[in-house]
């Protein structure tokens, strides 16, 4: 190792689960920190947020992404396109040799880029697109080391969201095979160990290094351990051969908040063993950590107390969903000409706008959206069946929000505490959609008054958009009205119950 404090590095996907706790531990270490995000409000929330230097951009274009590598000595390749429809593998090997270029062009010293295992012969087309992206990632100049994970086991992930919910629900499971398959999961923890030590180098390193925890299981052994350390009974798991990874995805996708759409990749790199090969081992290059690799029941442990104790620092859902075909972009600007439709409603109250704000910031999750749960119930369950998210992704904090976090099928955009809150809707629409609250102080005859707005805003996508305004008009005479007496009234009573 050499003086690396300083050293700049990097990191692309850092709105992602993997890219947002690498940040920290990175700059915890002492390097300068730079993130390529598309939109820095995405990431505004963030602890971090005002220690690194932000480049906005698209890593499918070539100036902004070479912009970003500039003056770069490590750069970590988090990125992935897994989502964005049956040609994922084809973009995201684009947008790799675009990189590999920039970065050379660049004279970046070190690509950092974290794959997942693929040792098996019978591979998914979710760990080809992954081996591709590393191939096309080296035909570039820059020395790539590509790290092989398999399952990362840490709180908020999508592999520990998919195994807690799966065997917390189903206590009596039939199974597709792959359930016997084995693996080799791995810690969050162990994982960022890994990608800091590297940016520590002293000289570039180029080559495939597989790494995975202590422990080589199945699946079923992975929920039985869960099971055990939840106080759950023994699962009855009952194998049966039917149950295809696409037909896996979709139960998944019903059982679980992890959406279809993502659950597919996942369950295709269970089709196959996922485990490390000895020949590939980073070891010779980076010793394990002094108390050595957690075992997965440590994993889990800790995964599940910073679950219960609401101390998630980056979670799944922390990506933004992709929009549907026919939404513009979410940062699309005001004057683009599209008609706007507006539900507005507001009211005056002496409640403290503390209590008012802290009723705001609870919405979503288990507090459920003030109101009509059973029309938010039936909206989320439409649109998990069209392909959405649904209202399952729950929040990252019970009481808290951040610019980025998820919040069931909304996107938090902007947060300024006790003033303003905006959510943007990720659920498949006919156009965008956009739910804000504001707190405004007013005086009138010497006395303060707290005045509560609420305006649900829709752009339409053509004849289809318009055509659903009015189809739901009705559900929102009910709804919005009902939410904001709510509100007012579950303030009211947090007041109370303050003095």
């Amino acid at each position: 190792m050499t003086n690396f404090r300083g050293r700049k590095v990097l990191v692309t996907g850092a709105s992602g689960y993997v890219g947002g706790r690498l940040v920290r531990q990175l700059l915890t270490e002492g390097f300068a920190v730079r993130v390529f995000v598309r939109d820095k409000n995405k990431i505004s929330g963030q602890s971090w947020f005002d220690s690194v230097e932000v480049a906005e951009g698209n890593a499918d274009n070539f100036e902004q992404t070479k912009s970003a590598l500039q003056n770069i000595h490590t750069a970590y390749y988090l990125l992935h396109s897994i989502n964005m429809g049956p040609h994922f593998d084809e973009i995201e090997a684009a947008m790799a040799r675009g990189f590999a270029q920039a970065a050379s062009e660049a004279q970046v010293k070190q690509i950092v880029y974290l794959g997942g295992i693929a040792n098996d012969k019978n591979i998914s087309k979710h760990l080809q697109s992954r081996e591709r992206t590393g191939k096309e990632l080296a035909t570039g100049m820059v020395p790539v080391l590509e790290l092989r994970a398999g399952i990362i086991i840490g709180s908020g992930s999508a592999s520990f969201e998919m195994l807690r919910h799966l065997t917390h629900r189903l206590p009596i499971m039939t199974t597709p095979k792959w359930v016997s398959n084995l693996t080799q999961p791995i810690a969050i923890r162990d994982v960022l160990w890994y990608l800091t030590k590297i940016a520590m180098f002293e000289k570039p390193v180029s080559g495939q290094f597989d790494i995975g925890g202590p422990e080589v299981l199945s699946y079923a052994d992975m929920m039985q351990t869960f099971a055990k350390l939840s106080g759950l009974p023994r699962r009855i798991i009952i194998k049966v051969p039917i149950l295809s990874p696409r037909l896996s995805s979709l139960w998944i996708g019903l059982v679980t908040p992890v959406p279809t759409a993502l659950a597919r990749p996942l369950v295709g790199s269970l089709i196959s063993e996922v485990v490390a090969d000895p020949k590939k081992s980073i070891e010779h290059l980076i010793p394990h950590p002094k108390e050595g690799l957690l075992h997965l029941a440590t994993a889990i442990e800790l995964a599940l107390s910073s679950t219960n104790s609401n101390q998630v620092e980056t979670r799944w859902s922390d990506a933004t969903y992709p929009a549907a075909p026919w939404q513009k972009a979410q940062s699309d600007p005001s004057w683009a000409g599209e008609t706007l439709y507006r539900d507005f409603r507001e009211a005056e109250v002496s409640i403290p706008a503390a209590d008012l704000w802290a009723t705001v910031e609870a919405i979503g999750g288990k507090t459920g959206w003030y109101g009509a749960d059973f029309l938010w119930w039936a909206r989320g369950v439409l649109d998990r069946m069209v392909g959405g998210v649904g209202l399952r992704r729950g929040r990252r904090d019970p009481l808290h929000l951040r610019a980025g976090d998820s919040l069931d099928f909304w996107r938090v955009e902007v947060v300024e505490p006790g003033v303003r809150l905006r959510l943007y809707a990720e659920m498949i629409l006919p156009g965008k959609a956009w739910l804000e609250f504001r707190i405004i102080e007013t005086v009138r005859e010497g006395v303060s008054y707290r005045r509560i707005e609420q305006e649900a805003t829709f752009s339409p996508r053509g004849l289809g958009g318009q055509l659903y305004w009015f189809a739901v008009m009705p559900f929102h005479s009910f709804v919005f009205p009902t939410m904001l007496k709510k509100i007012i009234k579950a303030a009211g009573d947090l007041n109370q119950s303050r003095t």
